[in-house]
């Protein structure tokens, strides 16, 4: 398997193409927590993914766009790498943004960027699995980088779904109850006042969505088809098409059985 990693890195660095190591490589290189892996994960632009493909091809591996949305995969075999685009609830599009002042280490002997913090924590923020749940892994890149982080850019990255990234700020807080203090209060007194704002003038129309889909692809389903929620994946400019959300929502029963990840 590690040989495959290693041709894989070095072939697309060979073509100059641009990727970023993610997963539990990024995060053991950002905490210093170290787990066992069964994948790699390969942050990359869609528009790079063709390519990626020819590459694949030339050196006799397989080349699948598993979700259109979201992730492709390059297999050798029972091996493979994960390809990310995107995020599985379509939120976080991997762009030009977040090639920027990357890291880089060593991966098997190949020079490789990783992933920033900022946007690694974005893509495991809305990770609310019933059988997954990223929250621990976003509280210790808080607990690691906290003084370190691009608060600015990271409170843009969430944009309208603040209430998210408060939540897990609050946790850190709950979980390191003598480090609260390193979270800026810049910050913190930011999102509250967002909060706050909405208690002193709530909206004068209820719009009735479930951003439950947001966070888990299958606990909210009993929402949107049977209270009647819009699912909030496709309301106004949602970030999914109806039959993108069909297909993820249709893969749920293979995943349960260890075909593959909820999310990034």
């Amino acid at each position: 398997m590690a040989d495959f990693y290693r041709r894989v890195l070095s072939a697309l660095t060979s073509a100059r193409i641009p990727f970023l190591v993610g997963g539990a490589f990024a995060h053991a290189c950002h905490t210093g927590i170290r787990r066992a892996t069964k994948d790699l994960d390969l942050f990359i632009r869609r528009a790079d993914y063709e390519r990626i493909a020819r590459v694949a091809l030339h050196h006799g591996w397989q080349a699948d766009l598993v979700y259109p949305h979201w992730l492709a995969k390059i297999r050798s075999g029972p091996q493979f790498i994960d390809l990310i685009f995107n995020s599985g609830n379509g939120l976080a599009p991997v762009d030009k943004h977040w090639f920027h002042a990357n890291s880089r280490t060593d991966i098997l002997d190949v020079r490789v960027r990783i992933a920033n913090v900022e946007d690694v924590l974005l893509s495991k923020a809305f990770l609310m699995e019933r059988e997954r749940f990223d929250g621990g892994d976003v509280v210790h890149l808080l607990q690691t980088h906290a003084e370190r982080i691009d608060w600015e850019r990271l409170l843009a990255r969430f944009g309208p779904h603040w209430r998210v990234l408060l939540v897990h700020l609050i946790l850190y807080g709950y979980i390191y109850p003598g480090e609260r203090h390193r979270i800026p209060g810049w910050a913190m007194r930011r999102l509250t006042a967002h909060l706050s704002d909405e208690i002193r003038d709530p909206p004068t129309s209820i719009e009735h969505v479930c951003r439950g889909t947001f966070l888990s692809r299958e606990q909210y389903l009993y929402d949107i088809e049977q209270l009647g929620y819009r699912d909030a994946r496709l309301a106004r400019a949602g970030s999914m098409t109806k039959r993108e959300v069909a297909e993820w929502t249709q893969a749920i029963p293979a995943e349960h059985v260890g075909h593959g990840s909820p999310n990034t």
